[in-house]
């Protein structure tokens, strides 16, 4: 575990409420050891799960598999779009070596169930998040992405088969550089009450 402080853990609530996500591509090692990585993923796992289903899987990709995982990427790119350039073509290459740990969340819907697909895609989206949440207690640094390759069959392909779907990319690490503090939303915009 690392001994940075860009997040309080003091409190829970402290917690919570200085989390923020850090850019994959600032984050170096160390990486949580196997051990804290397979701790992670249990909290993440211990998320709201209508009908206890567990709709959601997580694949890790380690470093030795980067290499292959670019490949992947960029093919299904090119197939997609031939006349890709370069620069396109090194930034796909680029995502997939950020940060010393990845994993990729899949919603793996369980379509025979009579829970809604809706509710089944909203508890893989909260295991992003309890996974996320999970990182940061343990004094480690993770950013959600999507882009592009998750939304490929192609690439979806590489790690499961429909109707799963890439929920995202959580790359997992020490951060190379200070946290940026991202704008917040205006809580008196977002929050009402209803009188009926």
């Amino acid at each position: 575990m690392t001994d940075m402080a860009f997040n309080d853990r003091s409190t829970p609530l402290t917690l919570l409420t200085t989390r923020r996500s850090g850019k994959p591509r600032d984050l170096i090692a160390p990486g949580p050891r196997p051990d804290e990585l397979a701790q992670m993923l249990g909290i993440a796992a211990r998320t709201p799960d209508h009908g206890k289903l567990a709709p959601w899987r997580f694949v890790i990709v380690p470093a030795e598999a980067r290499g292959r995982l670019a490949e992947v990427i960029t093919t299904a790119y090119r197939a997609e779009r031939p006349q890709a350039g370069a620069t396109e073509i090194a930034a796909l290459e680029q995502f997939a070596h950020q940060a010393p740990d990845l994993v990729v969340v899949l919603s793996s819907p369980r379509t025979e169930s009579h829970i809604p697909l809706w509710e089944q895609e909203l508890s893989a989206g909260a295991a992003c998040m309890n996974l996320l949440h999970a990182v940061h207690a343990m004094g480690y640094a993770g950013g959600w992405l999507t882009g592009w390759p998750a939304f490929s069959d192609a690439v979806r392909d590489a790690f499961g088969a429909a109707p799963e779907r890439i929920v995202g990319f959580v790359f997992i690490g020490t951060p190379g550089r200070p946290l940026d503090e991202r704008p917040r939303p205006d809580m008196g915009r977002i929050v009402s009450t209803w009188n009926g």
